[in-house]
Order: structure tokens, then sequence, then C-alpha cells
């Protein structure tokens, strides 16, 4: 039998806790570490839709990457939306794991599979962790990734490999540049990445590609002129992280001798769904 002890002593070694941020709010949040765990679904977000596929689907485990509570709470009466959650996860029986920022800073983490996905290569972090003396320098954890084309493309061409590697959303891929402008070297943090852009203007890449770009800073950044900025919506972003997570976790199972059924969330959970 695999007991949720067991999968989660294999994602807190793909995804220490120590490594999330000082105000994040990561590991288990629903669940008993002795349950049974036959069935798991991995997601972006623990929204209702999403915990509703995992109850009729008779998941036992909810992996997400985004936090159901990251902020503290007095109540989780049903009285709200989160705490409808809570009731009915307890309620069905599935456990509910969160990897947010500490599967940010790991390696291989969020920014990794997006890197993959648009097939960059010799990839380093871009807000490196300082590293254990004994870690490889490839293996090195921290924030974002900057890495090379295979191919030298133009800007154009580039935002329509982003757009035809990612999830599809109402948002598009937005992008800001010279449209002819050839990229060769690209920087990625998946999720919001305006906090980074001293970062990537410092690392000389030719594009910057991240999630959630607000109007003053990203003009601010095109001040400059460098680098051309290629915008996704967060969930998207975030999205290929999840195939990389469970071949990861099935592997680290399998290394101890455990077995379970898997599956990746394909409910898009993106907040826009209009655009007019």
């Amino acid at each position: 039998m695999t007991t949720l002890a067991d999968v989660i002593a294999v994602l807190d070694r793909l995804y220490n806790p120590a490594w999330a941020e000082s105000w994040d709010a990561v590991g288990l949040v629903t669940g008993d570490p002795e349950q049974e765990v036959r069935r798991i679904l991995f997601a972006v977000d623990p929204m209702r839709a999403v915990v509703d596929e995992a109850i009729e689907g008779g998941f036992d485990l909810l992996v997400t990457h985004h936090p159901l509570l990251l902020r503290g709470v007095n109540s989780v009466a049903t009285t709200t939306p989160k705490g409808r959650i809570v009731h009915d996860l307890i309620r069905n029986n599935v456990a509910l794991h969160v990897c947010h920022t500490n599967a940010d800073n790991a390696n291989p983490g969020v920014s990794d599979a997006l890197a993959a996905t648009i097939g960059l290569q010799n990839t380093r972090p871009l807000n490196p962790i300082p590293a254990d003396p004994t870690d490889e320098p490839a293996r090195q954890r921290g924030g974002g990734r900057v890495g090379v084309l295979m191919y030298p493309l133009p800007l154009t061409d580039f935002a329509r490999l982003v757009a035809e590697s990612l999830p599809g959303t109402e948002q598009g891929v937005r992008v800001s540049g010279d449209p002819d402008r050839i990229i060769e070297t690209v920087a990625v943090v998946g999720g919001a990445g305006d906090s980074e852009f001293e970062r990537v203007r410092a690392a000389g890449v030719d594009a910057y590609l991240t999630a959630d770009l607000r109007h003053h800073p990203a003009t601010e950044a095109r001040a400059y002129g460098d680098p051309a900025l290629v915008d996704v919506a967060h969930w998207a972003s975030e999205w290929p992280w999840l195939p990389d997570a469970e071949r990861l976790l099935i592997e680290g199972l399998a290394a101890q001798g455990s077995t379970v059924d898997t599956h990746i969330s394909t409910l898009r959970t993106d907040a826009w769904n209009l655009r007019l």
C-alpha cells in the first residue's frame, strides 16, 4: 500500500519545503499521512472546478502549484468558498498538497519546464540560490532560467513558438519589441515575473518570457530597449510543470517500490474566459 506519507516524502525530496519563500504556504493542507493513495491528480490551481474533478474522479490526492490558503485565516466555515472546498476535500477523503515557490526554486522546477517547452538549451538559474559545494552546476537551484534557443528566430516567430508550445488562453501571447529582432538568448520565469527586470537586464538576453507583466514595469523596461518582452497568462506559464512533477513523482515512488495512478488536469483555470 502506498500511503500519503510515502508520496509526500518523494515530493519533499523533489520540492523541499525549506526552498519556499518566507511568505509562502506550502505542504499538506488536508489529509492523513497514513491514508492510502492510489490515484493522484496534478493541477495548477486548487479551484472549485479542479476540486470537483478530484472528488468526482475518485482521486485520493490533489497536488497543486498554487496554495489554497496563502494568507492566514481565522475560519474555514462553509460560509466562504475556500471553507467549502476544505470541507468537501475532508468529507471525500481527498488530500491536498501544495508545491509552490519550493517548486519554483527547485532544479528541475517550474521555470525548467517552461524553458524546456520552448526548447531552451544550456539553462542556468536567473536568480541562483547559493549552491551546496557538492552540487553540480547544472543542478543549481534558484528562480527563473536563462538559456539559448536551438535556432535564432525573429521575435514574431519566437512569439509564435511560445503560442504553439503553451496551452491556449484568451489572453494569448503579448509581445513588446521589434518584430524582426533576432532572438537567441532568452530568460524565462514561470508565473508573475515583472519583479525580475533588473536581473533579466543584467543577464543580457534578447527576450524575456514570463506572465502578468504590468503597465509601469513593462514600459520602464522597454525604455532601456532591451530585452523584447513576451507575456503569457500566468496559468499557461506554469502548466508545463505538471507533467514534469508527475514524471518525477512516479520515478521516485518506483524507486521505493510504490506505484500509483496519476492524471494531469487539463481544466483551464486562467481567470479570463472572454476577450472582445
